[in-house]
């Protein structure tokens, strides 16, 4: 998929702000900040559902190891962050890109579980 706005931003056509630029996995900050660090991590090709993830080797792993590394740049890893994906309309998938949010910055409180 070439018009993925994820796609755009990994290939330089949509300003962000990057804060990792690898030749698989990208790292900007979101733009509608839901903590005051929430950065996105995208690979840089495009993988369109998270249960595709396993065709695309290692890249799940570059994922995490480049947001704990971003983690680590943004002063993140003594207080703690808190890694999520997002599957599917209830759980607000907006862009079908696979991507990890990485957030910190405050204290985030529990997870809403159902009970």
């Amino acid at each position: 998929m070439t018009d993925c706005i994820f796609c755009k931003i990994a290939r330089g056509e949509i300003p962000a702000n990057i804060v990792f630029n690898g030749p698989n996995v990208t790292a900007f900050r979101d733009i509608n900040p839901r903590a005051p660090t929430h950065i996105l991590i995208i690979p840089n090709q495009h993988v369109a559902d998270i249960r595709d993830w396993n065709a695309y080797g290692g890249v799940l792993n570059e994922m995490f190891q480049t947001a704990n590394q971003v983690a680590d740049m943004e002063g993140l890893s003594e207080s703690g962050y808190r890694l999520m994906f997002n599957y599917g309309p209830d759980a607000n998938l907006t862009v079908p890109h696979l991507h990890l949010h990485l957030l910190g910055g405050r204290p985030l409180g529990p997870m809403v579980m159902p009970g």
